[in-house]
């Protein structure tokens, strides 16, 4: 935060003659208004020092003297911090007027994101079509199921990188290879074909460039978000930046639909499937549709991004926690091997497979909770004043949802900091929306739509990853000694790639 803390020391006058304008024009009656408590803040800059580098644990610290709602101020942005499933209920789920609306980033208006993306447009008529287009389109069972022959492909390709570096007692960045089977899972999912291929080739690494780029400039401060009225400034460039990188993907995707509008237009498409692509460019080339190529190049990128991210985070803490814990990791092998056979190379999981997996889909519900993906999910913003708890939350208020801190309240869970699968054994709390004890994905109408398609792809990447394997860590560490150390950005990362040898059983 020390560069943040200079640029803001730096326009300190300036900002300092903007606020005092800004008072003098407008006068709010401070009687009418009854905020949540929370830090004074200082002059200026508000709350933002007492964020640091890891905001979602200095929030979640805060919030046990102030309690499950307070208010922070950044800069001149007045923040309402939620930190109880209770509360969340009532954000996400029972108050429209907070649960739909997105406080929105500077740099996610790069491109104008923000007026094309359904993750971030605000609740107009446009974002009810493309949440239809989604869950009828894109994530439907019906349209999952019919791609789940290339995810399986996939999936075999997966188990031979695993057998080939086993054999040749390779060390594996289990990182880079969970990134670039998700990156595939969607790239087929969405226009059936590989944008990526392991071994760490150039097109690997500028991918993942791109989305690291786009993680970092979306989950770092900026100045912008906390003075809005200098966002023509850009001053730390990252607007400037997160185009660049948008533009990247956009002109890839760009590129893809024109060819596939070419071979639908000499009917030479001769796939066996329909894929999302094609569902979307049906419902563009519709007499009347309101979707344009701009939405579904948008859209593309919200689906593939937000995907890659969540996903390959997850799993890669699900393996870290699991390497750490070896009788977990044991206990996971015996499921699999109960259930897929012991010495069948051949058989690998299916989607099929996983309701039939307790112990898996506890895994991963025990990693959601430890390390969700999201810690402070996407914020939200009220569109008037509005009375929650006896506070008012005033009109466009940033609200955040602190999961990372419900996932970690020890009123809620027994051992919060263990990692302990079996507690969700023969437990109904699941993280589709409705038990707001474990939302890694949101709830209510802005939960979000790939949902359907994360839970495939965790479970049966982190299956294979694990079926028929045992995994040495490398340079004499001890499991208990594994670095869990994490990045807050966009997404929570683990701040050292995890790595390890594959030793086939």
């Amino acid at each position: 935060m020390d560069y943040l803390f200079l640029l803001l020391l730096s326009s300190f006058v300036w900002i300092s003659i903007q606020i005092l304008i800004s008072k003098l024009a407008i006068k709010i009656p401070k009687s009418s208004l009854k905020l949540p408590p929370g830090p004074n803040p200082f002059p200026i800059i508000g709350n933002i020092l007492e964020f640091g580098n890891q905001p979602h644990q200095a929030l979640a610290k805060l919030s046990k003297t102030y309690g499950p709602i307070m208010t922070m101020k950044l800069g001149n942005i007045t923040t309402i911090v939620i930190s109880s499933p209770q509360l969340a209920k009532e954000v996400l789920h029972k108050n429209d007027l907070i649960s739909t609306c997105r406080a929105v980033p500077d740099t996610l208006k790069a491109l104008d994101h923000h007026i094309y993306s359904v993750g971030w447009m605000q609740p107009l008529p446009m974002w009810r079509t493309l949440r239809k287009v989604c869950a009828t389109k894109v994530f439907s069972s019906q349209q999952l199921n019919s791609t789940q022959v290339v995810r399986q492909r996939k999936l075999k390709e997966l188990s031979n990188f695993l057998k080939e570096g086993s054999e040749k007692s390779e060390i594996l960045n289990i990182s880079e290879v969970i990134f670039v089977i998700i990156l595939n899972f969607i790239s087929n999912t969405l226009f059936s074909m590989d944008l990526v291929s392991f071994g760490g080739s150039n097109k690997s690494q500028e991918f993942k460039d791109i989305i690291s780029g786009i993680s970092e400039e979306a989950g770092k401060p900026n100045v912008v978000d906390f003075f809005p009225f200098i966002r023509r400034i850009d001053p730390q460039g990252a607007r400037a930046r997160m185009t660049k990188y948008f533009r990247k993907i956009m002109d890839i995707f760009d590129g893809i639909v024109e060819e596939r509008l070419r071979l639908r237009a000499q009917e030479m498409d001769t796939k066996e499937y329909k894929d999302v692509l094609d569902y979307l460019l049906e419902v563009m080339l519709e007499d009347d549709s309101q979707i344009s190529r701009i939405h579904v190049l948008h859209l593309l990128m919200d689906l593939f991004v937000a995907g890659l991210e969540t996903t390959s985070v997850t799993i890669e803490w699900a393996m870290a926690e699991l390497l750490r814990n070896p009788e977990k990791l044991q206990k996971m092998k015996e499921e699999l091997e109960h259930v897929l056979g012991k010495d069948n190379d051949e058989e690998q999981i299916e989607e099929s497979h996983i309701s039939n997996l307790p112990f898996l889909r506890a895994v991963v519900k025990e990693t959601f909770r430890l390390h969700t993906p999201l810690p402070l999910l996407v914020p939200h913003m009220s569109q008037e004043d509005v009375e929650l708890c006896g506070f008012i939350v005033p009109k466009n208020a940033q609200v955040l949802v602190n999961v990372w801190a419900m996932g970690r309240d020890s009123s809620i869970w027994t051992n919060p900091n263990e990692f302990m699968p079996e507690r969700f054994l023969g437990n109904k709390i699941d993280f589709k929306g409705q038990d707001f004890e474990l939302i890694p994905f949101g709830a209510g109408r802005r939960i979000c739509p790939g949902l359907p398609l994360a839970y495939r792809t965790m479970h049966i990447v982190l299956g294979t990853l694990v079926h028929g394997y045992d995994w040495k860590l490398v340079n004499g560490q001890k499991a208990k000694d594994l670095d869990m150390a994490s990045i807050f950005g966009l997404t929570l990362h683990k701040a050292q790639p995890l790595q390890a040898i594959p030793i086939k059983t």
